[in-house]
């Protein structure tokens, strides 16, 4: 399931715009390739972050992956839940699971963003390689 009011990145994070405010997680699919995850390393409110950069790092049991940051801005909130109970993550990617809040400078980067049509054309070409 890919909700249709998000954006995408490529390398499975999302984004839900709501005016300056970019609330930023990682995807169901990116959770389920993950597998548990056991840890997730967050910025602190007040941190610099930039569009296609490491803005933290989330470790599962499978691995320890970079959160690239989908848009530039600083970040307004971190999800001190997830901190505490990582596996919430996995339980609620899309809800409770979320990471970061980025209060954007530039609204025009989110035109980057993949749509949730494209971001599922991306997972069915993962698919099928």
């Amino acid at each position: 399931m890919v909700p249709e009011e998000l954006g995408y990145t490529k390398e499975h994070e999302w984004a839900r715009i709501e005016g300056s405010i970019v609330t930023v997680g990682v995807t169901d699919y990116a959770q389920h390739q993950l597998g548990d995850i056991v840890f997730a390393d967050l910025p602190e409110a007040g941190t610099q972050v930039r569009e296609g950069e490491p803005l933290g790092e989330i470790e599962s049991t499978k691995s320890v992956s970079d959160l690239f940051s989908p848009v530039t801005g600083t970040v307004s909130e971190r999800n001190s839940q997830v901190e505490r109970a990582p596996e919430i993550v996995n339980q609620d990617p899309y809800g409770q699971g979320w990471l970061v809040k980025v209060d954007m400078g530039d609204s025009s980067e989110t035109a980057a963003l993949l749509t949730a049509e494209a971001y599922g054309k991306l997972l069915e070409e993962a698919e099928s390689e």
